[in-house]
């Protein structure tokens, strides 16, 4: 009877400890454009498929979604190693690709966040135009620009608050360049706006990211960043120290992944989204099947 009575205990135990290994819930985090979306959407629904509790708290802008990973209020979200790089470690110096994930890696590990797999997505800021107006008027690269902003010819630009505003953004960049767009032709808008503006010729230059699946569809022509402006904004989970710890599996789950990511996944999955008007849910539910993750 005792040797039954602890057969069924010890069970018991096994079964509460099964049950609890994720107990916790994790919070996962984004920023408020398409791409950020569907990372989050894809981790949400790839957890939840492990059987892990999960909360989605996308939409959030950059420097809310990285103040609340350190607040311990996000667990788990998407990054980019130039936007650790220059906004949240204030590192002015120019790194390759390899030398800004090491960076940011150590770095930020001081802060209780890890740095998983980098994908081979490189989200990168870019200007772009339409590719008639870049015939038109000769301007191939961010040098071409300078000239023809300096050269008063009345180019008007595009882009998110954020942009105009963040360390890495559009003033550093003129500085770079040797030009200045007054600010009257400056328009600041939503990001997801800056392209229907280029589109619908509102504006004659645009901020883009460089994997977004509009640029090919919308006939764009990113304009060469011939100077090395912008650093690699090559694309990771990243991870709070003890959530990782609390959740060992997170990481191989994670990297997997990241692994399947490169430039032409990224703007593919993201033209599902804002050319094909596919909802982020069902374009991440495929991207996980079509993979073999669920």
């Amino acid at each position: 009877m005792f040797n039954k009575a602890k057969k069924l205990l010890t069970g018991l135990a096994f079964f509460a400890l099964t049950a609890n290994a994720h107990a916790d819930e994790i919070t996962i985090g984004g920023k408020n454009f398409t791409e950020q979306q569907l990372l989050s959407s894809i981790t949400e629904q790839l957890l939840q498929a492990k059987g892990f509790e999960v909360s989605n708290r996308a939409g959030m802008g950059t420097a809310a979604v990285r103040a609340a990973m350190e607040n311990g209020q996000i667990d788990v979200y998407w990054e980019y190693t130039g936007t650790s790089l220059i906004n949240f470690n204030k590192v002015k110096e120019k790194l390759s690709a390899e030398e800004t994930y090491s960076r940011v890696k150590e770095l930020d590990a001081k802060k209780g966040i890890v740095w998983l797999n980098a994908s081979k997505a490189n989200n990168t800021y870019a200007l772009a135009m339409r590719a008639a107006k870049s015939k038109e008027t000769g301007i191939s690269t961010l040098s071409d620009l300078a000239k023809s902003v300096n050269g008063n010819e009345g180019l008007t630009l595009g882009c998110n608050a954020e942009f105009y505003a963040r360390a890495d953004g559009l003033k550093p960049l003129q500085k770079a360049y040797g030009f200045k767009f007054s600010r009257s032709d400056v328009k600041r808008m939503d990001s997801g706006l800056v392209y229907q503006a280029l589109r619908d010729a509102q504006v004659d230059v645009g901020l883009v990211f460089a994997t977004d699946g509009r640029i090919p569809a919308f006939d764009f022509v990113v304009l060469k960043d011939d100077k090395g402006y912008f650093p690699a904004y090559a694309l990771a989970p990243v991870v709070r120290t003890e959530v990782l710890e609390a959740n060992p599996s997170l990481a191989g789950l994670l990297n997997e992944v990241s692994a399947k990511l490169d430039d032409k996944i990224m703007a593919s999955l993201n033209a599902q989204v804002d050319v094909e008007k596919v909802s982020i849910e069902n374009v991440a539910k495929k991207f996980l099947k079509d993979n073999g993750f669920i």
